[in-house]
């Protein structure tokens, strides 16, 4: 009982607060009016006083007090035509709070809100997950819980557990199903990313033999190619790696999406033609194999001007590509290679805020579960920019 007397005293409280501007606006009105007609008659006399003084002429008296009766003629002529109509929009916003406010309220109470309404169980939320990636993946727990051994299972959750950045439960769930379904190449080299994401980016020599694995049973596989020339990378064999990348561009198709990505590669480690670096080793603008028609991409004329100017003026065109690049991605961020030179432009200049803002907003066009937002992603960690804020 004591709960609806509350309800009932916050209600009429609320009330109150939403009707009080609605008649102190119309009581408001009729002040003004009322104190305008106080101010002409004030006037008038005041004129009647300035005359009797002497300080003005009877003439100016005269037109002064047609004026001021004018004005007061015209204000008390519209106090009874501008009263009514406040007073029917008042009745009915007076009537909407004090009866279908209350009503909704209650009504809405009464089917969601009550503390006595049965709560919806995890059980029954199972039964019908929808679209809940949170409900799915317990689920799968459950079941595996249970039933250990089933490799399909442990099969469907390591990707999805790779998806929602769970890496070391991903690890044990791509280890699970190589053990019980055997390897192939989706799983070890799923086995291989989960490694890497646990290194921050590096290939370790776990990750290398079983990327190696993975070649084994499928040789032109360009997901452990790639991984395997990155590690040579890493270890400081360029020449090797740069082989290997080679290799891959040749062998990937004209629109395969890691090529970007490739090119970039053979560009770090000392595969651009003469001219092509525009800023610093590994910091040119478009890569080798680049769509020289992409939005960004310096022009030959860019090229030529920038092997006669001293370095001040080069970085000053850098930048104002860089910057001409990031307007158009803006326009159209549907624009893979695009977000790539522009997070690795942004990190050869130095500008790590930028570059993390970039690679946000290039995840936003391509985000982390697809094949291209992993590879903004894995590109974001060789450069040492943070993905934590870029991926929530």
């Amino acid at each position: 009982m004591l709960f609806w007397i509350l309800v009932a005293a916050l209600t009429a409280a609320l009330a109150v607060i939403l009707l009080y501007p609605l008649l102190r606006g119309a009581k408001a009105a009729d002040n003004i009016r009322a104190g305008e007609a106080a101010v002409y008659r004030d006037q008038l006399r005041e004129l009647d006083r300035d005359l009797d003084g002497g300080l003005i002429t009877p003439e100016e008296a005269d037109y002064a007090r047609a004026e001021i009766g004018r004005r007061l003629i015209a204000v008390s002529a519209d106090e009874p035509a501008q009263t009514p109509k406040p007073a029917r929009h008042h009745r009915f916003t007076e009537a909407f709070v004090l009866l279908v406010l209350p009503v909704l309220g209650l009504c809405l109470y009464l089917t969601t809100g009550r503390p006595d309404l049965p709560s919806q169980p995890l059980e029954a939320r199972l039964e019908n997950p929808g679209n809940d990636v949170a409900v799915l993946i317990t689920k799968a727990e459950r079941h595996l819980a249970v039933n250990p051994d089933d490799g399909k299972g442990w099969d469907v959750l390591a990707p999805i557990y790779f998806r929602t950045m769970r890496v070391n439960d991903a690890q044990l769930a791509y280890r699970n199903a190589i053990r019980l379904l055997g390897p192939s190449p989706v799983r070890l080299d799923g086995l291989a990313e989960t490694l890497m994401a646990v290194s921050d980016g590096v290939v370790t020599e776990e990750a290398r033999q079983v990327l190696e694995q993975s070649l084994t049973l499928e040789p032109d596989n360009p997901r452990a190619r790639f991984y395997i020339a990155l590690s040579m990378e890493q270890a400081g064999r360029p020449n090797e790696a740069r082989q290997a990348f080679e290799t891959l561009a040749k062998q990937s198709p004209a629109d395969a999406p890691w090529l970007p990505l490739v090119n970039e590669h053979i560009a770090m480690n000392g595969g651009a033609k003469a001219g092509a670096n525009l800023a610093a080793p590994g910091a040119n603008l478009a890569a080798p194999g680049a769509n020289p028609a992409a939005p960004g991409n310096p022009t030959q004329q860019d090229v030529a001007a920038a092997e006669t100017m001293n370095a001040g003026d080069r970085q000053q065109m850098i930048r104002g590509m860089v910057e001409s690049l990031d307007a158009k991605l803006s326009e159209d961020p549907n624009n893979f290679e695009g977000w790539m030179r522009l997070v690795r432009s942004y990190a050869v200049l130095n500008d790590k805020d930028r570059a993390a803002g970039a690679l946000k907003r290039g995840l936003a066009a391509f985000p982390p579960p697809g094949e291209q937002g992993r590879q903004l992603l894995a590109l974001a960690r060789e450069l040492g920019i943070a993905t934590e804020e870029a991926t929530q």
